[in-house]
C-alpha cells in the first residue's frame, strides 16, 4: 500500500511541482500521528513524540516533491507557523475534537491564521481534521466547524473532516479533497 503522499502525488499528476503543506494545530490534537499514515508504511514511525519546533516530511512521486511542515502546537512555538505560510500551497489543521476546553484556544489560532498578511489574501486550502472521533466526548464536525465560525470563511476553500489518526478513518476523504482544491490551484495558475 503507497503512502497518502504518493496518492496525492499520483492524483494531481503535475511534473516537477513544489507542494508544501503546512499541518498545525495545537499540541497533543494528532498532526504527528496524521502526516505518519501519510508516509509510506516502511516509513512510518512506531512511537509518535510530541514534536518540539517542527518535523520537515518530504516524499517525491511521479516529479513532484512534497513537503510537510508538522509544526508544533505547543504555546511557544506557535509563532513558527508563520515562517511557512507564505510558502505552502495547502494547510491541514488539526483538532482535537474530543479537547472542548481548548476550542477557544483552537479559534484564536484559527483567526490569527486567517488575518495574517502572507494567507489573508490568497485562496489557499484549508483542510480541517477534527481528529479523535474515537473519544467518547468527541464532538462533531458540524459542532466544531460552528464553534469556529467556519461558515464566516468565504475567501477560502475549506472542507472538515472527521477523523481518527490512529485507525486512518476520515484521512483518505479529507486528502481527496485537498488534492482536487490544489488541481484546481495549480490549474488557474498555469492559466494566467
Amino acid at each position: 500500500m503507497m503512502g497518502l503522499f504518493d496518492m496525492l502525488a499520483g492524483m494531481l499528476k503535475v511534473r516537477k511541482e513544489q507542494i508544501n503543506i503546512l499541518v498545525i494545530g495545537l499540541n497533543n490534537s494528532g498532526k504527528s500521528t496524521i502526516v505518519n499514515h501519510f508516509k509510506d508504511p516502511e516509513e512510518r514511525s512506531q512511537v509518535t513524540l510530541p514534536t518540539v519546533g517542527f518535523n520537515v516530511e518530504k516524499f517525491q512521486n511521479q516529479g513532484i516533491a512534497f513537503t510537510a511542515f508538522d509544526m508544533s502546537g505547543a504555546g511557544r512555538y506557535r509563532n513558527l507557523w508563520e515562517h511557512h505560510f507564505k510558502s505552502c500551497q495547502g494547510i491541514i489543521f488539526v483538532i482535537d475534537s474530543s479537547d472542548r476546553m481548548r476550542l477557544v484556544v483552537v479559534k484564536d489560532e484559527l483567526d490569527i491564521l486567517i488575518k495574517h498578511p502572507d494567507i489573508q489574501n490568497r485562496r489557499i486550502p484549508i483542510l480541517f481534521f477534527a481528529n479523535k472521533i474515537d473519544c467518547p466526548d468527541s464532538l462533531s464536525s458540524v459542532k466544531i466547524a460552528a464553534a469556529l465560525g467556519l461558515e464566516k470563511l468565504k475567501d477560502k476553500p475549506w472542507h472538515i473532516s472527521s477523523s481518527n489518526a490512529l485507525s486512518g478513518e476520515g484521512l483518505q476523504d479529507g486528502i481527496q479533497w485537498l488534492v482536487q482544491q490544489i488541481r484546481e490551484m495549480i490549474a488557474s495558475s498555469t492559466k494566467k
